[in-house]
């Protein structure tokens, strides 16, 4: 599905004429051959993220404007899974983890504010997951909530956790390559890219922790959020 090329910390995934729907920052629905994986520095102190990315792009020599996604994460530790119709490329980090406690006490501290102040932090999972099939708008979409499903899934069995505060996801297909009207769990679509995402996920996260040391709890992480309220239940 991708050519892939890394210069200068920055990931290019290139493939012409491909539609991308992206999560992350300026995203939405695009076309073109290109989406980005940039490597930010700890400390990263930037607010202006179009002009940041854009000289990100031209410090690696690459002049083609396309979806882009930031990490703390090296881009040596990205890891690529292919099956079927499907390919995953993902970078995995865990220092700023989020977990969803199913009997929350409603100790939070501030639960009417913004617990982010919207930079990103050392960790992310971040997911780019492309199919050689052209997926209808809707089934397109729906690939979105398949790779969280498939990322949560894979975090909380391997960290505990079920993602991180800046987890980020692009999607991917052909155009022009055989149709598919849907892309949940039971089609070849969507089973290809869980497994994928599963894959390249826990290599990530093996690559990114093989020598540093994976926190176990968000007390332990640099940073992080433990969503502690009860929402107010009523009928429709």
């Amino acid at each position: 599905m991708f050519e892939a090329t890394v210069r200068e910390g920055v990931l290019r995934l290139r493939r012409p004429g491909t539609r991308w729907l992206s999560t992350g920052h300026a995203g939405g629905e695009s076309r073109g051959p290109v989406a980005y994986n940039v490597t930010v520095p700890e400390g990263w102190p930037e607010t202006d993220l179009d002009a940041y990315v854009a000289d990100r792009r031209a410090r690696a020599g690459f002049d083609e404007a396309g979806p882009a996604l930031l990490t703390g994460v090296d881009q040596r530790h990205a890891r690529r899974a292919r099956l079927g119709p499907v390919e995953a490329v993902v970078t995995a980090g865990v220092s700023n983890p989020a977990t969803l406690p199913l009997s929350p006490t409603g100790d939070a501290d501030d639960p009417d504010g913004d617990r982010s102040d919207g930079s990103p932090r050392a960790g992310t999972i971040n997911a780019f997951v492309g199919t050689t099939r052209a997926l209808d708008a809707g089934a397109l979409a729906n690939l979105l909530t398949v790779v969280a499903e498939a990322k949560a899934a894979t975090l909380l069995a391997r960290t505990g956790f079920s993602g991180t505060t800046t987890d980020a996801v692009v999607v991917a297909c052909d155009p022009d390559g055989e149709p598919a009207a849907f892309s949940g769990s039971a089609t070849a679509v969507g089973a290809a890219a869980r497994a994928c995402v599963r894959d390249a996920l826990a290599a990530s996260l093996d690559a990114r922790y093989a020598e540093v040391e994976m926190p176990e709890s968000v007390a332990e992480a640099a940073y992080g959020v433990v969503t502690d309220e009860r929402a107010e239940i009523s009928e429709p």
